[in-house]
């Protein structure tokens, strides 16, 4: 598998840690500690029992990364002190419900459905998710368009790249949104496929790879002569 040169054009350079990084370390307890209540610097490096210096290097790396932000100052032993939250963006990794939902929710609907009315709703869904997206992309090169749409698929909590085989283009992805559910509910890939699709524009045929680690993989077929005549 070839990967084309410009998979990595307009890639989002601020890395967002997942869930499993940002817990096992000392981000993951100032952001559980400001979690609860705003803090400042003093009042974490005494919870963590660290210094003022090493509290401050990680509210910087958080603040870069969007997970925290500044929400004021108050009175100080020498100097007002600022006050650190959490954002929105933080909150949102520790919503861990969303499997157990999201699982139940499918039982349901394919106890209630047929296939062919499922597979119409999951489509529909993908649809919809795109469909926020569409506006901001119409103005953008075939190439802006890619990098563009492999950004939304990580902020899905993917990972993808565009790769090329024997002349065949694929969407390859390192990570699967629905990774915990994937093999009992392998529908789900049609979510992805149909939002991918929508917003890159084509076609594509679902070749996802699924196991310990599911993956995805679609292949994007290219425009018919007739369709642009």
């Amino acid at each position: 598998m070839r990967f084309i040169k410009w998979n990595s054009i307009g890639i989002n350079n601020r890395r967002i840690c997942m869930p499993s990084e940002v817990f096992k370390s000392s981000r993951g307890e100032i952001l559980r500690l400001l979690r609860r209540a705003p803090r400042s610097v003093n009042e974490l490096a005494l919870a963590l029992d660290v210094t003022d210096n090493a509290v401050r290097e990680i509210l910087a790396r958080l603040q870069r990364d969007g997970l925290i932000s500044q929400v004021g100052k108050r009175p100080g032993f020498r100097k007002p002190e600022s006050i650190y939250d959490i954002t929105a963006e933080a909150e949102r990794l520790f919503a861990k419900s969303y499997a157990p939902v999201l699982e139940t929710l499918l039982a349901v609907l394919e106890s209630q459905l047929d296939e062919q009315q499922l597979d119409a709703g999951l489509r529909e869904t993908g649809r919809r998710l795109a469909a926020s997206h569409l506006p901001s992309m119409q103005n953008l090169s075939d190439e802006q368009r890619i990098a563009r749409t492999l950004e939304i698929i990580e902020d899905f909590g993917g990972a993808a790249a565009l790769g090329q085989r024997d002349r065949q283009t694929f969407v390859i992805g390192f990570g699967c949104p629905f990774s915990e559910l994937v093999n009992e509910h392998p529908k789900l890939c049609l979510i992805v496929q149909t939002l991918v699709g929508e917003l890159l524009g084509r076609e594509l045929r679902e070749q996802c790879e699924r196991g310990e680690r599911s993956k995805c993989c679609f292949a994007v077929e290219q425009p018919s002569a007739s369709a642009g005549s």
